[in-house]
């Protein structure tokens, strides 16, 4: 009688842990899933965004002529304008490649999971930088091609090819949007890579 009572104290505690096990397993493998779902999600609102911004502006030409003069307006003669398309369709590309990567991974150990998350950090730090780059470089173009540059007598161009300027505007705003998407993505990842 008292083998069963031992036996009896002895049973519940081995369960009870074995719960326990069991309920942080199940807790950390939905915060998982929570964790690569939102990731999932952000990172096709990236490469949508980036996609359709680089879309946006090779497309985007417009041919005037001024005093029987013809002038084409295309991203293709600036470099700042070619360095944005570039900076947007690498961003695309690499995130397509890990979006892909991330749907066929199988589940890893939690140690490997931290390694992972790193890994993610850095990379979408780096194509966060890059986006953010490439913005810079078609607004600072696009301000002049608005404004002109007195001091060193650049006059502006929006005022003969408007459509042009209007279409890079809407392109450029489309990527401060996938930045801000990226950007969040890598608040994400970072506070991921804490918990």
């Amino acid at each position: 009688m008292a083998d069963s009572k031992d036996s009896f104290k002895i049973e519940p505690k081995s369960s009870s842990s074995s719960n326990t096990t069991t309920i942080t397993t199940s807790s950390s493998q939905k915060h998982h899933t929570t964790f690569m779902m939102a990731q999932s999600i952000l990172r096709i609102l990236v490469i949508v965004l980036t996609a359709v911004s680089v879309l946006v502006t090779v497309t985007n030409n417009q041919t005037v002529t001024l005093y029987t003069f013809q002038f084409e307006a295309h991203f293709y003669y600036s470099s700042s304008l070619k360095f944005f398309v570039a900076a947007n369709s690498v961003v695309c590309f690499l995130s397509v490649s890990l979006l892909l990567f991330n749907l066929l991974r199988r589940r890893q150990q939690t140690h490997q999971l931290k390694d992972y998350y790193f890994f993610l950090f850095l990379f979408d730090l780096v194509m966060t930088v890059l986006l953010i780059a490439g913005c810079a470089a078609a607004t600072a173009v696009g301000f002049v091609g608005q404004y002109g540059e007195d001091h060193v007598g650049w006059t502006p161009i929006c005022d003969n090819v408007k459509k042009f300027c209007r279409t890079n505007l809407t392109s450029l705003l489309i990527s401060y949007l996938a930045f801000f998407a990226n950007l969040g993505l890598t608040v994400l990842i970072a506070y991921r890579c804490t918990s």
